[in-house]
């Protein structure tokens, strides 16, 4: 009779997310997933081909957790590229590594960043049209120097060298989102 399965491929990407969260993606090894699973590494290979097949999991789930946190956060500013700024931000601020994977990492899995911005919900592209609707005559471009600013303070995060809280910095990008426009 075989084996019942007891590991699935839900339990290996939730062992996978919370290594990562602690160590980062460089700690995720198969002998490391296998002792966070409470498995050998045996369950791992019989879910996926190969440990690329998992990272590819991995950045997935992590890209909807993303897209999850920018679909909720609440912030009642309306000028352009604001909300995207702040939710990116707060979201380098509170998951450092997950953020390191997928912003800092060479590989993404085949998503661009502009995929990853705008997640299922178009967030990126419905910032862009807020600010065609508002008045820019260039809201890509206007993107383009904004986003300078939010990655850099979102970088600035991993380090701990970032120390505005968010309305400061909601009062930092409205400010900025002035002179770039």
């Amino acid at each position: 009779m075989p084996r019942t399965i007891t590991i699935t491929r839900e339990n290996l990407i939730d062992a996978a997310v919370s290594l990562l969260k602690r160590e980062g993606m460089n700690a995720l090894t198969a002998r490391k997933l296998a002792k966070e699973a409470g498995c050998s590494t045996q369950p791992i290979f019989r879910a996926y081909q190969n440990m690329d097949e998992l990272y590819a999991d991995v950045f997935g789930v992590c890209a909807g957790m993303f897209n999850d946190h920018c679909a909720s956060f609440q912030s009642n500013s309306n000028v352009p590229f604001v909300n995207l700024g702040l939710a990116y931000i707060s979201f380098a601020q509170n998951n450092k590594e997950i953020f390191r994977l997928l912003f800092l990492s060479d590989n993404r899995y085949g998503r661009s960043l502009v995929e990853l911005l705008n997640g299922e919900t178009g967030f990126l592209k419905e910032q862009i049209s807020s600010a065609k609707a508002q008045g820019s005559s260039d809201p890509q471009g206007l993107f383009m120097k904004m986003w300078m600013l939010i990655h850099g303070s979102a970088c600035m995060c991993l380090t701990d060298d970032y120390d505005l809280d968010m309305e400061s910095t909601r009062r930092l990008l409205e400010d900025a989102e002035k002179v770039f426009a």
